[in-house]
């Protein structure tokens, strides 16, 4: 019997690379119910405007849109429910500290299944661009696309 293609799910949060300078980047599980798994596996997931949020010494997502998934009944899940992030106690600490000093946020960058069939998210501790910043940033895309091309 023939091996399966692979299918790689891989849902990115592409505003945010532009709004934001990422300074350090985490890789998070989530928890997730129900039908939540199989409706990210059909990549019916986005993460425009997700951002984290502590709750005592917990990290939650908030933003992250999980659709419903077509085949489920009774069972479904609420599409925008806030997700708890799993990550070291370490790793917790050292985001608190970091999102205590002014400007400095966590965002969600990119949502993917693992080797292992398990749903991850990486995030990252961001400091906001200003509007230069994103010209700037523009400019630098515009020249390495030029260069590319020359080449």
């Amino acid at each position: 019997m023939p091996k399966q293609k692979e299918h790689r799910v891989e849902i990115r949060n592409k505003r945010a690379s532009f709004d934001y300078e990422f300074l350090e980047n985490y890789e998070a599980g989530i928890v997730l119910v129900g039908t939540e798994i199989k409706s990210i596996r059909a990549g019916k997931a986005s993460l425009a405007d997700s951002f984290c949020y502590f709750v005592g010494n917990e990290l939650f997502v908030k933003g992250m849109n999980v659709s419903t998934y077509f085949w489920g009944s009774w069972g479904q899940h609420e599409p925008m429910r806030d997700r708890k992030l799993l990550l070291t106690k370490r790793e917790l600490r050292h985001l608190r500290q970091a999102v205590k000093e002014k400007g400095l946020t966590i965002i969600a960058t990119k949502l993917y299944i693992n080797e292992k069939g398990m749903a991850k998210l990486v995030i990252a501790l961001a400091k906001g661009k200003k509007v230069y910043d994103k010209r700037l940033s523009i400019k630098e895309k515009d020249i390495r696309r030029e260069m590319e091309r020359g080449e």
